[in-house]
């Protein structure tokens, strides 16, 4: 039986894509239903399109009206369905014999370092990210460009309640560790050999009381006194490296 409460869908119609890396990973998808695609023939020309997609040859100028200001389309944009729900007991399951990382994001709201977190997840090869519905970004182009093509390929899961996640996830097996810069102990020191599940904070506040309460342990990255903290994308890919490698 599924486990969690569905989330709800973005609002405001269909996300747009931009940029190849973004596109092609799309196309790739079975998983993802690309409605439109715009783009220069040159651009076009470059794709192994399949015959029934809806194709637009659009000049650079066009293109650049499709998207935010200064966004490097590369000419080509889509437009495309949100990925369908991931349970967080289905992702569990999945990882219930190996021991990739997952990723708990504490209401990380900027999409550049969400698609950033999702780029490091899918290079070192984690389970999953996990986040919460009402505090985070929905799917995006800004996300789907940072994040390079991983926002295929990463199962992100949205829950209702970070603190229940919380316990499902120590219930299943993995040794939660909240990344606090104030914490006695490094990273390294806190890891084991068995599952590992990395949680981090928001930009600036950093992780809220009752997500670290839900904790196995807390740590911290040992930069230099210079200073004070890295921002959560940084930090995720040392967090991702440290727990591949231990």
């Amino acid at each position: 039986m599924r486990r969690g409460h569905r989330p709800s869908k973005p609002q405001g119609g269909r996300p747009r894509f931009w940029g190849r890396h973004a596109v092609i990973a799309a196309l790739a998808n079975p998983e993802r239903r690309v409605h439109k695609i715009f783009g220069t023939r040159e651009a076009l020309g470059a794709l192994d399109l399949p015959p029934v997609m809806q194709i637009t040859y659009a000049d650079v100028a066009d293109l650049g009206r499709m998207v935010p200001h200064d966004a490097p389309h590369q000419g080509l944009v889509i437009e495309v369905d949100p990925l369908e729900d991931i349970w967080l007991g289905d992702l569990i399951d999945q990882g219930r014999d190996d021991r990739r990382p997952l990723l708990v994001l504490d209401q990380v709201t900027d999409p550049h370092n969400v698609g950033a977190i999702l780029r490091s997840a899918a290079a070192f090869d984690a389970l999953g990210i996990v986040t919460q519905d009402r505090h985070s970004p929905p799917e995006s182009g800004t996300i789907a460009r940072a994040a390079s093509g991983a926002l295929e390929i990463i199962p992100w899961v949205r829950v209702v309640n970070l603190a229940r996640a919380l316990d499902e996830i120590g219930e299943a097996g993995f040794w939660r560790i909240g990344l606090d810069g104030d914490a006695s102990q490094t990273l390294a020191q806190a890891m084991g050999d068995g599952k590992t599940a990395l949680v981090l904070g928001a930009e600036g506040e950093g992780l809220r009381h009752n997500s670290a309460v839900h904790c196995d342990e807390l740590a911290k990255l040992p930069i230099s006194p210079r200073m004070e903290s890295l921002n959560v994308s940084n930090a995720a890919a040392i967090a991702l490296y440290a727990a591949t490698t231990r």
